[in-house]
Order: C-alpha cells, then sequence, then structure tokens
C-alpha cells in the first residue's frame, strides 16, 4: 500500500494513520506487525495486560522515530506509584524512552481520579509520555477525568466501535467529536469477522466488497472511517490479513453505501447495565482464561454470538 490517510489526534497537531495495529490477544510474532508498519500504519496499540509490549518493541526497532505507539495502564494499578511504576515497566518492554499517547484502560471508581490524573500529568512532566488518553470511558468519566488533569487535554478515548457494535453512537461518539476527542475504534471486525457476517443477512458486504473492488473486511473497517475524529485499530496475526486492514484507508465508501450499511446490517447499542457487566468480566477475568471466553462465545448459536459479541 502506498498511502495512508491521517487524522489531527485531539487538537495536539500530531497526524495519526487513521488505520493502526491493535494488539489484544495478538500471537503473531514481530514480523506481521513490521509488515504493517512498513504498509503506512505507523500507529500500534498494545497494554500492559495484554502482554504484547515486548513484540512490539521488536517490531518498532529501527524505526521508533516514524512510529507512534500507545499503551495503557490496568485500573489496578490507577495509585500514584503504581501507575508510574506500570509506566517505567511499560517503557522497559517496549524499549524506549517516551510513551506517545498513554491510557487508563478501564474506569476504576475505586481510586480517586483526582490521584490518576495526577500521575498521568507528572509522567507527562518527566518526559515520560506524550500525551493523556482513556478507554471505555463514558461521557461522564470523560468529565471527570478532564476535570482532574486540568489544563492538560485528553486526546482519545479507545472504545470498542464496528458495524455491529454502534454503542458509542448514543452520545458518546457526539460528545467526542464536540471537544475533539479523537475516538480509537477497537474491534472494528468485531471480536471475530464471524460476528459481522453473522448480522449480515442479506449478504450486503460481500456486495459492496464486489462493488468496490475491496476485499469485505476493508468495507467494514472504511465504515468506521467514515466518520469524523475515528481512527481503527483493527486485529491480524498473520501479515495476509494486517495488509489486508491497511487496504481499509485512502478511499471512501459512497453515502448510499453507507446508509445501506446502516440499514441492512443487524447491529446493537449496549445498555448502561450490559456495559457495566461487560467491563466487570473483561477487567477481572484473569488472562489466561480470556482465551477459553472467546472460544465460549465461538461455540455459541449464531444469534446469541451475535448478541454478546
Amino acid at each position: 500500500m502506498d498511502s495512508m490517510v491521517t487524522k489531527e489526534l485531539g487538537r495536539t497537531g500530531v497526524l495519526l494513520p487513521e488505520i493502526g495495529l491493535g494488539t489484544g490477544l495478538y500471537h503473531g510474532g514481530p514480523d506481521p506487525l513490521r509488515k504493517g508498519l512498513e504498509a503506512g500504519a505507523l500507529f500500534i496499540d498494545t497494554a500492559e495486560s495484554y502482554g504484547t509490549e515486548t513484540v512490539v518493541g521488536e517490531a518498532v526497532r529501527g524505526m521508533r522515530d516514524r512510529v507512534f505507539i500507545a499503551t495503557k495502564v490496568s485500573p489496578q494499578n490507577f495509585r500514584q506509584e503504581d501507575l508510574k511504576r506500570s509506566a517505567d515497566a511499560s517503557l522497559k518492554k517496549l524499549g524506549i524512552d517516551s510513551i506517545d499517547l498513554f491510557q487508563l484502560h478501564w474506569p476504576n471508581p475505586s481510586i480517586p481520579i483526582e490521584e490518576t490524573m495526577g500521575a498521568m500529568a507528572d509522567l507527562v512532566d518527566a518526559g515520560k509520555v506524550r500525551y493523556i488518553g482513556v478507554s471505555n470511558f463514558s461521557v461522564g468519566q470523560v468529565e471527570k477525568a478532564q476535570k482532574a488533569l486540568g489544563k492538560r487535554q485528553i486526546v482519545s478515548n479507545q472504545v470498542r466501535y464496528s458495524l455491529i457494535d454502534r454503542t458509542i453512537e448514543t452520545g458518546l461518539l457526539q460528545y467526542c467529536q464536540a471537544h475533539h476527542i479523537t475516538v480509537i475504534a477497537f474491534s472494528p471486525l468485531g471480536h471475530e469477522f464471524s460476528r459481522i457476517r453473522d448480522c449480515d443477512p442479506t449478504g450486503l458486504i460481500d456486495e459492496l466488497a464486489r462493488m468496490t473492488g475491496k476485499s469485505p473486511a476493508q468495507v467494514a473497517i472504511n465504515w468506521c472511517l467514515c466518520k469524523d475524529g475515528v481512527v481503527a485499530i483493527p486485529k491480524g496475526n498473520s501479515t495476509k490479513h494486517i495488509l489486508d486492514n491497511c487496504g481499509a484507508s485512502d478511499w471512501r465508501l459512497s453515502q448510499e453505501q453507507l446508509m445501506l450499511l446502516d440499514s441492512r446490517i443487524q447491529y446493537q447499542r449496549r445498555s448502561q447495565f450490559g456495559m457495566l457487566v461487560r467491563q466487570l468480566v473483561r477487567q477481572w477475568m484473569p488472562g489466561p482464561l480470556k482465551p477459553l471466553a472467546v472460544r465460549a462465545v465461538k461455540a455459541l448459536p449464531r444469534g446469541l454470538r451475535s448478541w454478546v459479541q
């Protein structure tokens, strides 16, 4: 791929590739990530809880100055000293001197947000972090975090967003757009692309793929990218899939095609209760059990699978 469209990160002046590399549950080694970076996806996201910071560090070696690196601190480490230790550990695993975007992975109401954001600001002052972001935060939680942060800006909110999960369209997307907070869409292909196919009973995505000359996955990712202020971090465990994901940039679905997707794809918007349950499961489930949970979801009947996604 020769080019990648960029979008500004918040109001920082930094231009992010609109497609980055997600590494949650990633197990492909450094080479596929390196190929994605070389294809223009010079934005890579990881987290201390993913166990992929070391492989990300290997992938960016020799081209660090060209790559925007984001990582996340887990909510159990939001106390001031714990957060700073987590940042130092991430820097060491990544093999870098400064984290471009340091994100709070989930809200943690048991720790005062003032303490957490104070520690984040200290990391910026120390030169260990460039920009501050959050992940999985509601409008109210973003507002509280921003108030606690003071003059510095929260520049991003990393949230689940795809053709089949449009929960953020009930207010969060609009809030972020109005306040120049970049939305980093994770799982833009669903947790597995089969989930999106489950919600496409008329085969529209394949139809649009034929019309545009793009792959079905590229059509699904491009739908996200058509939204103002949204970038996406699809995951791929092979060079083939990562390069295919990168091909979702540098073109756009037409307004008519977007309307067809909006009307014919079966999607959901989660309730606040559903979001809370998901947060608790994701936040506190031991890492080794997460792949088992993924396999359990795959074994569900099609209708239930699309609801759980």
